[in-house]
């Protein structure tokens, strides 16, 4: 090994100078064992070797720590605690692909019969050709290369707007924090793949919480999740994770530096070649034989897999018949990802409990026996809600039949008619008719506020929002959004914080908080405890408008709220509405109208209002004037996509205050569809309709005139 970095007899000015090319060639070695170890599982030194390097370029960074940069080896753990994760939007949005309801073998059948005739091929056209893949079951993760360099890692959130999680990816050994040079890698470059945790890794990580009387984890997915979103990048480095590539996002346009793949197989084996480990079971299949070929095949290989998966991914390799082929809401049509059947138990069913959910729903949860299923011992399980349990005919004491639908959430499909082989005492006995023995609570288990169960509705709710102590973080957190109060910094972190040490127990306590109180907790500094106190004083002038949307009342929503206001203009008058009157305003229902006499009529959801008067909430009152008529008024207007220069919420604000209807849905009725980047179903719908199309300076010109 001397030889290889017996650099110094190179030409050089200074010391900086030779230990900068000492330090290049140590970080390129480096590299390369790295990639032999951790993606092509093929080391060629030993671990003793690989240290000896890491540590001599660890000690010629610290004595030329202006030599270090964030792509060298030793720079994968940061060491800084967070306070907490910054929200990202994706560039261009990670979709999730639609699953194929028929788990057999067929369910491949069904989507080559809909992918031909979706491109109009005949029976005498040849097969269509596919990229075959494992269903992953981890998180998903976006990677952002900027001229070779990762910058960025990003959860996928909701599809839209993700976590910035870069600080815990960098620790996974598996993702390269610079691409090869001179490889053709474009300026920015996207790579989407799975974060996982192997099933080796994860019972040596179970054992070891174990020994030192942690906590263990339930299944690799969610100790891979968690560690991912763990605020300290130390944490997450002593947690073994994986990653397999199996896409891009945005990438440089070809012309402009990027490559011009022309099929989905050969932009993996392009990311292959720069470093990103691709699953090695990835394969063409040619029609509908070779995809149930590869579900058959894959199916025999799942329980021998070193990581999980539930189930596998097809998807048309051909990118100019993926762009023939589209989307449809939000889903590429050209994939699908097609499970396993589902694993069942049988076992006794003991017990069924009521939780109580963040947004006040009550679900049945079964309590079993515990049953091995799937893998891992289920002793609870969803019983969705009280029609669901007599739909299965099910009842306490009963045998019944528990499976992990999805290989995730364990639900009760049914009750056991026999069970063939079982001791006498197990088998459930003649099928008598069906008396349920269990009745949802009229009360709140946690608050005991009144229980109801809307018309048309299959799920009962508890009717004490701002009272009950299950729904209080949810009620914190839509209190302090934006579109609500507006309450800057005060984030699901800090208010889980608040809530769990008692310091919080309903909305008016918000506004006793001091300085003492917040900058003592965990993570909070000085600086930013002053930020939020200083957010919670200006939120205290508002609008009636934002403080009864913020009050998150069942079905009002900003429109209903901004009605309520201006059809009223006082608190008071909401407060002491009858239905009938509430039924008066614009857009205004009878379910609606319950739920808001319903919220008023409840006494604590009144003493918190007046408790939030008290500590300084107002607002200006009375009727409003009546204005000139809207220049859009009678219009409904759909949003579709992403504009250009302003977020979806601004353009429905313009429009809502020019006198249009934003609507979520196209129709005949619908006025105008305005469509930004990446616009899917909506934008379809509006062309099979004839419904005019605005882009945003459209919009902006339809504001400004009336027409367009």
């Amino acid at each position: 090994m001397a030889d290889e970095f017996d650099l110094f007899s190179a030409p050089a000015h200074d010391a900086k100078a030779q230990a900068a090319i000492k330090i290049k060639a140590l970080r390129d070695q480096l590299v390369r064992w790295a990639h032999e170890y951790y993606v092509l599982d093929t080391p060629s030194v030993p671990d003793g070797e690989y240290d000896r390097v890491y540590q001599e370029l660890e000690a010629l960074e610290k004595a030329h720590p202006e030599l270090v940069t964030p792509d060298s080896p030793t720079q994968r753990v940061i060491g800084a605690v967070l306070d907490g994760l910054t929200p990202v939007r994706h560039a261009v949005p990670m979709l999730s692909i639609r699953t194929e309801t028929d788990n057999e073998a067929s369910g491949a059948e069904a989507f080559d019969v809909r992918i031909r005739k979706e491109l109009g091929l005949d029976s005498s056209a040849p097969p269509v050709e596919y990229v075959a893949e494992p269903k992953f079951d981890g998180l998903a993760m976006n990677l952002r290369y900027e001229n070779g360099l990762l910058v960025q890692a990003t959860t996928r959130g909701d599809g839209e707007i993700g976590e910035d999680v870069t600080h815990n990816i960098r620790t996974i050994r598996q993702i390269p924090l610079s691409l090869p040079q001179n490889a053709g890698v474009p300026p920015v470059l996207e790579v989407r793949g799975e974060v996982y945790m192997r099933r080796d890794d994860f019972d040596a990580l179970n054992r070891k919480q174990e020994a030192a009387g942690g906590k263990t984890f339930v299944n690799p997915r969610n100790a891979a999740a968690g560690a991912v979103r763990q605020l300290d990048s130390n944490i997450t480095a002593q947690r073994p994770l994986s990653f397999f590539a199996y896409g891009v996002g945005e990438v440089t346009p070809a012309g402009s530096g990027g490559p011009d793949w022309q099929n989905h197989y050969a932009m993996l084996m392009q990311i292959k070649s720069w470093g990103f480990p691709v699953a090695p079971q990835v394969c063409l299949a040619r029609g509908a034989g070779e995809l149930v070929a590869f579900h058959q095949r894959m199916g025999a290989e799942r329980g021998s897999l070193g990581y999980e998966i539930d189930g596998v991914v097809y998807k048309v390799n051909s990118r100019a018949q993926q762009r023939e082929l589209g989307f449809v809401s939000r889903e590429p049509r050209w994939a699908v990802a097609h499970k396993y059947p589902a694993q069942e138990m049988v076992t006794r069913l003991d017990g069924i409990d009521v939780q109580v959910g963040r947004t006040g729903k009550l679900t049945p949860v079964a309590r079993l026996a515990p049953v091995f299923v799937g893998g891992v011992t289920v002793t609870n399980a969803t019983l969705s809600n009280v029609f669901d349990i007599r739909k299965k005919g099910v009842r306490v004491g009963d045998q019944v039949i528990v499976r992990r639908a999805g290989d995730v959430i364990p639900e009760v499909v049914g009750r056991v008619a026999l069970v063939p082989g079982a001791d006498a005492a197990l088998q459930p006995g003649p099928r008598s008719p069906y008396v349920p023995n269990f009745h949802m609570p009229a009360a709140c288990p946690i608050c005991g506020s009144a229980v109801v169960r809307e018309k048309g509705e299959a799920n009962h709710r508890c009717t004490g929002g701002l009272f009950c102590p299950a729904q209080r973080k949810e009620a914190i957190l839509h209190f302090a959004a934006r579109r609500a109060m507006d309450i800057e910094g005060l984030g699901d972190k800090l208010v889980d914080q608040l809530v769990d040490a008692g310091v919080i127990r309903t909305l008016p306590d918000l506004y006793k908080l001091g300085i003492a109180t917040l900058s003592g907790l965990e993570r909070m500094a000085e600086k930013s405890a002053q930020n939020v106190l200083a957010a919670l004083e200006a939120s205290k002038k508002t609008s009636l408008q934002r403080f009864l949307f913020g009050l998150g009342i069942r079905h009002v929503g900003e429109s209903t709220a901004r009605d309520l206001a201006k059809h009223f203009g006082v608190l008071d008058a909401i407060m002491d509405a009858s239905v009938q009157a509430l039924l008066q305003v614009n857009d205004v229902g009878p379910v609606v109208a319950q739920s808001i006499h319903t919220f008023f009529a409840q006494p604590h959801n009144r003493e918190v209002v007046e408790q939030l008067r008290a500590a300084g909430v107002h607002w200006d009152e009375g009727v409003p004037a009546e204005k000139p008529p809207q220049i859009l008024a009678g219009m409904t207007v759909v949003l579709t996509g992403t504009l250009p220069t302003m977020g979806r919420d601004e353009a429905k604000d313009l429009l809502e205050a020019a006198g249009a209807k934003v609507s979520g849905s196209v129709s005949k009725k619908t006025s105008y569809v305005v469509a930004g980047a990446e616009a899917g179903s909506k934008l379809a719908k509006a062309e099979e309709l004839g419904v005019p199309v605005l882009d945003e300076a459209g919009m902006l010109q339809l504001l400004k005139t009336g027409q367009v």
